[in-house]
């Protein structure tokens, strides 16, 4: 169990911060508490200065080694922000222009329309505008695959759009693989090269990779931590090298206070020149309009009146200031950065549990004491949004299981089911009979791996052997007339399953028993 002195461990803080400590420090154990999170680590930039570090809990549930302001986090997507500081210090040397398009660096480049291919901009990489679908081709990484980094790229012409190009927002993870791919042809150096010489060491992230591969038994790292059938526990870091652009930075508070101190001074850092103010600038322009939601009574404070995405950042706005940030998600990891360039500020949040509730009631604690807001108990709305959400998905579920026919059959004999099957994009999937049961594989993603559970008709239940993974999916086959297998649809069950498990972009065909893998 963690104990007082853990809980509270390792705190920098300067008198600008220190009145308001108790306050900090009540919420975020308050925070721990109600997300059931193992550890969080909170850092605060102000004026330049990193005026508070301070890690609670602990990095391990089960363990007593304690979170530190050095202990390092996946920041998940909170790395796009490098690669498009990444190519703005290109831009800044003139080796890469923002609306020069793709094919210019990278010929062999396709998308699924040719004019898409044809048509976009290295601008367009990271604006989540192109036409796919939110988190389309993520299955191609997330959960951790074997498929590389150039061969995804590859495959990312077969990933069908769901709108048309430029037309609207959707998130999307693969084109900033292929934003770094443009990095390395234009500076002739790899991304993780290129951050680490151009970042981490002007900047001194001493402690930062890019690589989780790297974080051995005995480095102060935090280990994620999920829920399998309700039970939280430690699970293996997720291993992003094959879409590092995206997503596969590590780092720490200490750390990554320089790089937010670099982005509050225009692109400067202790006299060194990262990349241009003007470039600053741009990266925190609108450049795709997003959607602004309905957030519920209890967050109504927290609805922006303007939101967009930038160059790897989203701009918006708290209680009318102008807000400047990005959030991370991993298996079992998620983070916050956040940036007040009015009141030069910015507010970090890492914690090893995938509640982002959690890194928001922390965040907002934050911004309200710097921004003399009205007194808002951000702990106990999220928590409140948390349990709501929870009730609203679990709700769903059963209103499926209820209106399912527990009578009906399926069509064919379990066996008849059985088979390689093959989608264009993300390969091999494997439906295999044993035992009287179906059992089901994704070839490239090793922890995708369960049994098939009839639920109704031709319709099963993909119920993975991992049960932290919380994306249970339904696999639907289709008959031709003769009655063989014409394909297989997916959807996952629950609405709370991660968008990066973008089953419902699949098409499965079947295709030989003895083909050659794909």
């Amino acid at each position: 169990m963690r104990t007082a002195a853990v809980r509270l461990a390792f705190v920098l803080t300067l008198p600008c911060f220190a009145w308001a400590q108790p306050n900090l420090d009540a919420a975020v154990e308050r925070t721990l508490k109600e997300f059931n999170v193992p550890g969080i680590a909170v850092g605060v930039v102000k004026d330049g200065q990193l005026v508070l570090a301070k890690g609670y809990g602990v990095r391990k549930l089960g363990d007593v080694a304690p979170v530190t302001p050095d202990t390092l986090f996946g920041i998940a997507s909170n790395t796009k922000a490098f690669t498009a500081a990444s190519l703005a210090m290109l831009v800044d040397e003139g080796k890469v222009r923002w609306d020069d398009p793709v094919i210019q660096y990278l010929p062999a480049f396709q998308m699924y329309d040719p004019y898409v291919t044809r048509e976009m901009t290295v601008r367009d990489l990271l604006v989540h505008r192109s036409g796919l679908g939110l988190g389309a081709g993520d299955l191609m990484f997330f959960p951790t695959s074997n498929l590389s980094s150039t061969e995804i790229v590859r495959r990312l012409r077969w990933v069908r759009p769901a709108t048309s190009f430029r037309s609207g927002y959707a998130y999307d993870n693969v084109l900033y693989l292929v934003a770094g791919q443009v990095i390395e042809a234009a500076s002739g150096k790899p991304w993780d090269v290129f951050v680490r010489e151009r970042f981490f060491k002007p900047l001194g992230m001493t402690h930062s990779t890019t690589s989780s591969t790297v974080l051995k038994p005995g480095m102060d790292y935090a280990t994620p931590h999920a829920a399998a059938d309700g039970k939280l526990e430690p699970i293996s870091l997720t291993n992003l090298d094959n879409n590092a652009p995206a997503g596969a930075i590590n780092s720490s508070i200490n750390d990554m206070s320089r790089w937010v101190a670099a982005q509050l001074n225009g692109g400067e850092y202790n006299g060194t020149r990262l990349f241009s103010a003007k470039q600053g600038q741009e990266m925190w322009s609108a450049q795709t309009i997003m959607p602004l939601g309905n957030p519920p009574g209890e967050l109504i404070e927290a609805k922006p009146n303007f939101q967009a995405y930038g160059l790897g950042w989203v701009v918006s706005d708290f209680r009318g200031t102008k807000m400047v940030h990005h959030t991370g998600g991993l298996a079992g990891m998620v983070t916050r950065v956040t940036l007040i360039p009015s009141l030069k500020l910015g507010v970090l949040v890492f914690t090893n549990q995938e509640v982002g509730a959690a890194f928001n009631a922390v965040t907002y604690t934050v911004l309200d004491h710097y921004l003399n807001a009205p007194s808002k108990d951000w702990v106990a709305a999220y928590a409140t949004y948390q349990k709501g959400r929870v009730a609203e998905a679990g709700e769903t579920v059963s209103k499926s299981a209820a209106a399912r026919d527990v009578n009906s059959k399926p069509s064919l004999p379990l066996l008849s089911y059985a088979g390689r099957f093959r989608d264009a994009w993300y390969g091999d999937v494997l439906v295999e009979a044993k035992d009287g049961k179906l059992l089901i594989r994704f070839t490239h993603s090793p922890s995708l791996t369960g049994e098939l559970v009839h639920w109704q008709y031709d319709t099963f239940v993909a119920r993975w052997n991992d049960r932290t993974l919380l994306a249970d999916a339904y696999v639907t086959f289709s008959l031709k007339p003769d009655g063989k297998i014409e394909g297989a649809k997916m959807v996952a069950v629950s609405p709370l399953t991660d968008f990066s498990f973008d089953f419902h972009d699949l098409y499965l065909r079947p295709v030989a028993a003895d083909a050659q893998p794909y």
